[in-house]
């Protein structure tokens, strides 16, 4: 029978902008100790936009983890005191100049050594009102595709928030 771990400390090891990494010693279920590092994250939003006409909008971006230029959909942390409905408005509007209609489809976990849970929207009749607002290290592009462009991009992997798309498009019966 799977049990619950009791934790018995945590220690900060590293902390720059919203990412911190904490060594975090359990008693596990055999009563040995164990340590493991985790990245202790803020929340973020994501968002399958799509305009009228059924185009995905993307944000073109270098991403300086995998060292690549990326084409993925928008996103980004969700401010202090900021709700994640908010957010999502907030980050496509910056990124890409659009707006549309949103819907919550799914929080999921970054990863299991993560704290960061992930907002997944879906926004619909979207339309572009403002220019770009790409501020700091940010600096986005859009891009339009086709929903069956956009599939074959997430069968690549080389796009971040994977399961943000798949669960928009099947939110959206897309799929």
């Amino acid at each position: 029978m799977i049990k619950k771990w009791k934790e018995l400390s945590r220690e900060l090891v590293f902390e720059k902008y919203s990412r911190k990494v904490e060594k975090v010693i359990f008693r596990l279920q055999n009563e040995k100790e164990a340590d493991f590092y985790i990245k202790n994250e803020g929340g973020v939003v994501c968002v399958l936009a799509l305009t009228s006409d059924n185009k995905v909008i993307l944000a073109k971006q270098y991403r300086p983890g995998p060292k690549k230029i990326l084409t993925e959909i928008p996103g980004g942390l969700i401010d202090k005191n900021e709700k994640p409905e908010e957010s999502i408005k907030r980050e496509l509007l910056e990124e890409t100049g659009y707006t549309g209609n949103f819907n919550f489809t799914a929080k999921v976990f970054n990863d299991a050594y993560s704290s960061r849970e992930k907002y997944c929207f879906v926004a619909t009749d979207c339309r572009k009102i403002q220019e770009i607002k790409n501020e700091g290290s940010e600096f986005t592009e859009v891009v339009l595709v086709s929903v069956e462009k956009f599939k074959e991009i997430l069968r690549q992997g080389n796009i971040t928030d994977t399961e943000a798309g798949f669960l928009g498009l099947d939110y959206l019966k897309l799929i």
